[in-house]
């Protein structure tokens, strides 16, 4: 059905005109001039990746990193890619180091992996910007090494990292160039969504900054990602328009969306999601020292021991432990999570700041039992204010929060490819409920002709040719 769409309400203008505002005294609008920059050869099989606690790659002075602009390049290196760390992937890889800005306006060191098919390119690539549901708290739970051959891989524990590694193959196996952000900053504040946001953008410019990539500013960029992967994804569609408007994101696809984490977070209490939401909490306080205060102040001993038990883990164990808690029981203050403090770290993590300008294609599942469906509704409606909104919103009624998170990204892939093509795309916003989306032709029609080549690339195919 189509929503009816009016002019923005004083409100909602003084919540877009305040976002504009801050985040362009982070960054202003110019990105910054392509860099040359030394590119370091991959490390000799069997020899492992570094860890991340332990590479400098990782922590570049900071006075480098203050010296740069957002999204330019500090260092580059080739490394080879694997599927679970053991099936090599025969693609064009390097690891980039750039300079992006925390929710205080400070410059910081972020890390992405970008990934160029074989062969030459038909046209201009276009760029996908993957999001990964990283979801962890320990530094080497971070994308960009996990995805190394010879790293942990899946041993850590960060199951969406080592198996939706398909998507951004399958994305190269189409010719697209690939970017994959380490979203959650130098440290690893998993659920702050707005930094996340912000270093997924400084990760495309570093992409199209990077010469090897054959990419420019003209380039067009697809925004993608799931659960942990949306909260990224949707702050950044959010925060394109103030923090980085040159670049040209001509769509967005995101799933399982973490709209409001505040409401999440009240979800999981005593449920199966009491293990990994809260640590999106423990995450953000490492970004919002108000939140660090009150969890230092009220934190009872089974609640501190709750929190240090999943400080350096990734994203099944932090699951794994005590997953039917209620953290909002374990402070010395009754109701800790509407304390003015929480309130006000939530609601600055809340999706809805801004309308995206590129079209988007959100869809989510009534089943979901760990994102609350109820504020992603509430979140198109607010997108929907705006006459300019383009909003394409599917909601399952089949699938749950993790069946969904294979099933959707077939149409993922679809609904950027189209807009590469320039394929036409009706205006406006429109919700639509589907029984199952294993029903729609066009999720067939996508995943069916990538089977056979992408499971030829994980035998050693080169990617793209």
């Amino acid at each position: 059905m189509n929503h009816t769409r009016s002019r923005f309400r004083g409100p909602v203008t003084a919540a877009v005109a305040l976002c504009a505002a801050v985040t362009m005294l982070f960054a202003g609008h110019a990105s910054a001039a392509p860099t040359q920059v030394p590119v370091k050869p991959a490390l000799p099989f069997p020899i492992p990746p570094t860890l991340p606690e332990f590479d400098p790659f990782y922590k570049p002075p900071q006075k480098v990193v203050d010296s740069k602009k957002p999204g330019e390049l500090i260092a580059a290196r080739r490394v080879h890619l694997a599927y679970t760390a053991v099936l090599p992937i025969n693609i064009d890889a390097w690891q980039v180091s750039f300079r992006s800005t925390d929710t205080k306006g400070r410059a910081i060191p972020s890390v992405a992996t970008v990934m160029k098919p074989r062969g030459r390119a038909q046209r201009p690539r276009p760029l996908l910007s993957f999001q990964q549901a990283e979801d962890s708290l320990g530094q080497y739970c971070r994308p960009s090494y996990l995805m190394q051959l010879a790293s942990l891989g899946p041993l850590a524990g960060s199951s969406e990292t080592s198996s939706l590694m398909y998507v951004p193959i399958a994305a190269a196996e189409l010719g697209w160039a690939v970017v994959i952000p380490d979203t959650q900053g130098p440290k690893q504040a998993f659920g702050a969504g707005p930094l996340e946001g912000m270093i997924s953008l400084d990760a495309i410019r570093a992409a199209e900054n990077f010469k090897p990539m054959g990419l420019n500013p003209n380039t067009k960029v697809g925004l993608a990602g799931y659960s942990g992967g949306a909260l990224a994804t949707g702050h950044a569609a959010e925060l394109h328009g103030s923090y980085a408007p040159e670049l040209n994101i001509v769509g967005v696809a995101e799933g399982g969306i973490p709209a409001d984490v505040g409401a999440a977070l009240k979800m999981s209490r005593g449920t199966l999601g009491g293990g990994i939401i809260p640590a999106g909490a423990i995450g953000a306080a490492r970004e919002y020292p108000e939140l660090a205060q009150l969890f230092r102040r009220y934190l009872k001993p089974e609640g501190r021991a709750f929190v240090a038990a999943k400080e350096n883990l990734c994203q099944v164990p932090t699951a794994m432990v005590l997953p039917f808690a209620n953290f909002e029981g374990m402070f010395m203050i009754p109701n800790a999570l509407s304390d003015p403090r929480a309130v006000s770290v939530m609601n600055k993590i809340k999706m809805g700041k801004a309308t995206p300008k590129a079209p988007m294609f959100m869809i989510q599942s009534t089943n979901d039992w760990l994102i609350p469906r109820p504020s992603v509704d509430k979140l198109v409606k607010t997108y929907c204010l705006d006459p300019s909104a383009n909003v394409q919103y599917l909601r399952d009624h089949f699938s749950e929060h993790i069946t969904l998170d294979v099933f959707y990204a077939p149409l993922m892939i679809k609904f950027l490819k189209d807009r590469f093509n320039g394929e036409p795309l009706n205006s406006g916003c429109h919700t639509k409920d589907a029984g199952t989306i294993l029903a729609a032709s066009e999720l067939w029609s996508t995943l069916l002709p990538l089977v056979a080549p992408t499971i030829l690339d994980l035998l050693g195919k080169p990617v793209g040719r």
